[in-house]
């Protein structure tokens, strides 16, 4: 029999998550707050206004109400947004194109589009500059000098270069995402396959490996952190280039369109929906990668 109260261990191990989650917790409520602070001082003046026209005047309750419940506000409040998201998550049907799924689901396409190709030239290019002493001088420069034109810039350009070939729908948009995560998984990889030192190198060359073999035995394995840790940059990079890669196309669906209609619509609820939902759709596709991660190094040893 027992008196009803736990063991010191077990309220020591829910004791634990609740000082971690603490931190997390007070943070959100304070960015909450300051939310709903903002929300309120911009949404005022168009209620201000309205009653000045209407020759009345407005008490500070019943203006807080009205700031938090327009159809139209300058800054949504953190409920509306809520609302929005949840209408446009659970309210509607995947297949819909008020789903903010379905248009979630068609950035993601573009995005993994846009990260295997990015994945794929920048693990080449970061082979052949490690490789070859000509290319690291020719290439690499280039590669730097390619990230600093704005995207804003090269989309446009593109997406109406492709359009007159007749190439339209995912291909452009992945064209732009792979843009954008090449550069890290390149650096990443450069850095990563270079780690070897002079000693471990010369222990190859004494067992007389090949090249093809220092580089599978010894500099591929040692360059897995780097290059996980810039996937985890390039994944959320392609978002970024795919989301972009809709806003001048015109396009219809993806969370792109879905930003640029509620723009022109002033539907700022339905813009903060779908950045929201951007947002969630990036921390998933890094906590893919973060967990791949762990396994493949778990399986290979190189974290406990």
């Amino acid at each position: 029999m027992t008196d009803g109260t736990l063991p010191m261990p077990a309220i020591r191990s829910f004791r634990l998550p609740l000082a971690k989650a603490a931190p997390v917790v007070t943070v959100l409520l304070v960015i909450v707050a300051i939310w709903y602070a903002a929300a309120i001082g911009m949404n005022a003046r168009w209620e201000r206004d309205q009653a000045a026209r209407a020759g009345t005047q407005i008490a500070p309750s019943q203006l807080v109400l009205r700031t938090l419940s327009q159809d139209r506000p300058v800054l949504p409040a953190p409920h509306q947004v809520a609302v929005g998201l949840y209408d446009g998550i659970a309210g509607q049907k995947i297949t819909s194109r008020r789903s903010l799924v379905w248009h979630a689901w068609v950035t993601l396409s573009a995005t993994l589009a846009g990260f295997a190709i990015g994945t794929a030239a920048g693990s080449a290019l970061a082979i052949g500059i490690v490789h070859s002493r000509s290319m690291d001088q020719s290439v690499m420069p280039w590669a730097v000098a390619s990230q600093t034109v704005p995207i804003l810039a090269i989309a446009p350009m593109v997406i109406v270069v492709l359009s007159s070939m007749g190439i339209t729908g995912l291909l452009p948009k992945a064209l732009i995402a792979a843009w954008l995560s090449f550069f890290p998984v390149l650096v990443g990889m450069v850095k990563g396959l270079r780690t070897p030192d002079a000693m471990q190198l010369d222990q190859m060359r004494s067992w007389n490996a090949s090249r093809a073999h220092v580089f599978w035995f010894l500099r591929l394995p040692a360059s897995l952190p780097y290059l996980f840790a810039s996937l985890k940059v390039a994944i959320a990079a392609a978002l970024v280039g795919t989301i972009v890669a809709e806003l001048p196309a015109g396009a219809t669906a993806g969370l792109g369109a879905r930003l640029l209609s509620g723009s022109y619509y002033g539907q700022t609820v339905q813009i903060w929906a779908a950045l929201f939902t951007a947002a969630a759709l990036a921390a998933t596709l890094v906590a893919v990668v973060a967990r791949v991660e762990r396994i493949t190094l778990r399986k290979m040893g190189m974290q406990a």
